[in-house]
């Protein structure tokens, strides 16, 4: 989980300039990661002990978006694919997230189950890998956090063709306007093409920002009998 992305190359953008007439050096954008360690002593058997640890301590120095993850996903043809997307529940050892079941990720996971998650604290100088499998949750649990959704956000879940082209701006708004007048009085239903994804881990890698470049980073690997194999890996 390198953060240190040099390039010399002449066609490299850091030898291009910026919006007014000041070159920008991309190499020289750097800092030291002093902010913490992460020793062998510190790991628990089990990651997710960790995992939540970490996330109430990104929420509580009120780091922005301290739920977003950076979902990957494979297409048929091997072509990896990422986007944010937000943790919405940790539930029995998986993570929870909800969207669109006819998106590009989700047919990509119709076809390939196989996922990762990032978490990214950049205020804390912490990463979080995951990679796992997903499968549906069960359509009670996607109606039951549906209903929770604001009312806007449960309209237009119902309307957008999520990843598929839009002539403009302006039809997504009547789409949205026309369904708005449809559930008038009535509760939102969850339509059948969104719904919930549960990830159950099998690697989850953490990673704390140290000085000189000499990061801490150590693997869990789910064994057979359920329990977690711990590694420190190179930085």
């Amino acid at each position: 989980m390198s953060t240190d992305h040099t390039s010399t190359h002449p066609d490299s953008p850091l030898h291009g300039r910026g919006a007014g007439s000041e070159t920008i050096n991309l190499a020289a954008i750097r800092q030291e990661y002093t902010k913490g360690g992460l020793k062998e002593g510190d790991l628990p058997d089990n990651p997710l002990s960790l995992f939540n640890r970490w996330l109430h301590e990104a929420i509580d120095a009120q780091v922005e978006e301290p739920t977003a993850m950076l979902v990957g996903t494979v297409s048929p043809e091997g072509r990896p694919s990422t986007r944010t997307v937000l943790l919405k529940d940790l539930h029995d050892g998986k993570f929870i997230f909800y969207t669109n079941y006819e998106s590009r990720k989700g047919s990509h996971l119709a076809k390939n189950p196989y996922i990762s998650l990032s978490f990214v604290w950049h205020a804390l100088e912490r990463q979080v890998h995951i990679e796992g499998i997903s499968s549906k949750v069960p359509a009670g649990e996607s109606d039951a956090y549906f209903r929770q959704r604001p009312y806007k956000s449960r309209i237009g879940a119902r309307i957008s063709p999520q990843s598929r082209p839009l002539k403009s701006r302006m039809q997504l708004i009547r789409s949205f306007v026309a369904e708005a007048a449809r559930w008038v009085g009535r509760e939102v239903e969850r339509p059948v093409h969104w719904g919930g994804y549960a990830v159950t881990p099998e690697r989850i890698e953490f990673w704390q920002g140290r000085a000189n470049r000499l990061h801490d980073r150590f693997l869990y690997t789910l064994q057979a009998d359920g329990s977690w194999q711990k590694e420190r890996l190179a930085p």
